[in-house]
């Protein structure tokens, strides 16, 4: 990261959830499980595309929306360069990673939202 990091509000983790939930949705990418936490999002994705572009997306249209509601400046980086991405490739992989992400990362400053 090439800056310090941000700190999201409950309103800012509010926006990346909505945003997330709703390109996925645009996107036609079925969003099994998302954890917005204070310092980074956990996304667990099923999709034809590759995590980068997913991740890609997931990045600026959340930049966008947080800009656009006035909780971060212009001049703001919100995220770091790359990000973590995965494959998983069978059942028991997506079972794992949904786990993790819904459950295994505690319990403080987290907003948790399984898929509908």
């Amino acid at each position: 990261m090439n800056h310090d990091p941000i700190t999201m509000s409950v309103a800012m983790q509010a926006v990346v959830g909505a945003t997330i939930r709703k390109v996925a949705a645009y996107r036609g990418w079925e969003l099994l499980v998302l954890t917005v936490r204070t310092n980074h999002v956990h996304v667990v994705v099923e999709s034809n595309d590759k995590p980068e572009k997913i991740m890609n997306d997931f990045k600026s249209w959340s930049t966008r929306r947080l800009r656009e509601a006035g909780l971060i400046s212009a001049q703001s980086p919100v995220w770091s360069r790359h990000g973590s991405t995965r494959y998983l490739w069978d059942d028991r992989a997506i079972t794992e990673a949904s786990h993790y992400v819904a459950e295994s990362q505690g319990t403080t400053s987290k907003s948790t939202e399984p898929a509908p």
